[in-house]
């Protein structure tokens, strides 16, 4: 793992959807605005809809996504007490296969507190 594994993939992500984009029809576009869209605030805040892609991504057993929302929640401050559980929830629903993942996650939420100095 590199010490900028977020920024690496953050990077990393962009680089590919432009290529997808370079390629992408009329629904492929669509699918990509509504996937933007989704997370907005809306009758849940943005916090809640992330907490619920995380563990989705989680019980899926997708790191880049798990990644992607962990991020994303660290970006809009959720505690660490919100991810905990919600990461709890992933496994109680995805099973002990999750927990490899459950690992990683924890590890890249670790390395994005350390690297902005919250604990």
């Amino acid at each position: 793992m590199t010490e900028d594994r977020v920024k690496d993939f953050k990077e990393k992500r962009a680089s590919l959807n432009k290529t997808v984009m370079k390629y992408a029809g009329l629904n492929l576009k669509r699918f990509y605005s509504l996937d933007e869209q989704i997370y907005r605030d809306g009758s849940l805040p943005t916090r809640v809809k992330e907490l619920l892609g995380l563990v989705a991504s989680l019980v899926l057993r997708c790191d880049d996504c798990v990644l992607y929302h962990l991020y994303r929640c660290h970006d809009i401050k959720v505690s660490n007490e919100e991810i905990e559980e919600a990461l709890t929830i992933g496994v109680a629903v995805g099973g002990s296969i999750t927990i490899p993942h459950l690992r990683r996650a924890f590890q890249a939420w670790d390395e994005m507190n350390e690297k902005s100095g919250q604990r």
